[in-house]
């Protein structure tokens, strides 16, 4: 949902159509909860670069695929640049989890090792600012892995951390990492100004690079060697 709704946020500033989601992840770190379904990450991978052919072959040239998940994040990367490997070189296929795009100082207030990592005080207020009558505060329980307050490179240990079938489910009791009781939609709403700008930033920006120093009909070493 939160992915969903930056790209519909952000589609103008960015000259860009938004698709339907790929509902279904590479979420096996949560297996073990209840109602928890997932694809493997080869699944996951191989359907990212398959919808960037057909996207390319409708006559897109620039495909962007922004997830809300960590481990969808590492197959989408996967799937898009098997795409852009396979692909003519006007076109351009990659993704990036939308966090990618936030300052360290953005992330310490929504996602981090303070304000939780999973369905924290950032994440249940987007939800709230989309639909507030999707959440019940009164419900919502608090956990907070006993981490070790010295780590010098926490956001790295994160990246290792939930590899593996039922990962997350053997760090937290609950699916909770953080405390999501004050989240309110007002603050979600002001997450998602500071996301949108952000993303819609990265993207025009990379663009505006990439056009600038790619040199578009520069011949591969190996094929100046063929020749």
């Amino acid at each position: 949902m939160i992915p969903t709704e930056i790209c519909e946020r952000i589609a103008e500033d960015t000259d860009a159509l938004v698709g339907p989601p790929i509902n279904y992840g590479a979420s096996d770190m949560h297996a073990g909860y209840e109602g928890i379904t997932y694809l493997p990450y080869r699944t996951l991978a191989t359907v990212v670069r398959d919808l960037a052919y057909s996207l390319a072959e409708s006559g897109f040239t620039d495909i962007v695929f922004i997830s809300g998940h960590l481990t969808n994040d590492w197959a989408a990367k996967v799937g898009a640049n098997q795409a852009s490997h396979d692909l003519p070189e006007e076109h351009y296929a990659y993704a990036f989890p939308y966090w990618d795009a936030l300052s360290s100082d953005d992330m310490e207030d929504y996602l981090s090792f303070d304000a939780g990592w999973h369905a924290n005080i950032g994440e249940t207020a987007a939800v709230m600012a989309i639909n507030e009558g999707l959440v019940d505060l009164s419900e919502t329980p608090y956990d907070d892995p006993d981490m070790p307050e010295d780590i010098e490179n926490p956001g790295a240990l994160l990246d290792h951390l939930p590899i593996g079938k039922g990962a997350f489910y053997r760090v937290s009791d609950t699916g909770v990492w953080g405390d999501p009781s004050d989240a309110t939609a007002e603050l979600g709403e002001e997450y998602f100004e500071t996301i949108t700008h952000a993303v819609a930033e990265l993207i025009n920006t990379f663009q505006e690079v990439r056009d600038d120093i790619y040199v578009r009909d520069r011949p591969s070493r190996a094929q100046e060697q063929w020749e």
